[in-house]
């Protein structure tokens, strides 16, 4: 009797399965790539940064738009 062999990424039926692991670094890792791709585009990128949205520009400055209000 031959066994499967099986990744730990797939089911012993075959199909791909995902965990939360998994997506949270892909979207991790996606997130990266747009806000360097929107920054060499628009040459800045708005983020939060120390309870602040900041816009933050491709020389390292950045300027405070908003306060986020505390929950």
């Amino acid at each position: 009797m031959a066994s499967k062999s099986t990744s730990r990424s797939r089911t012993s039926d075959g199909f791909a399965y995902l965990t939360k692991r998994i997506v949270v670094s892909k979207a991790r890792s996606a997130g990266k790539a747009a806000a360097k791709n929107a920054m060499e585009l628009m040459g800045y990128v708005v983020t939060v940064k120390a309870g602040w949205v900041v816009k933050e520009y491709q020389d390292g400055k950045f300027e405070q738009i908003e306060k986020l209000q505390e929950a």
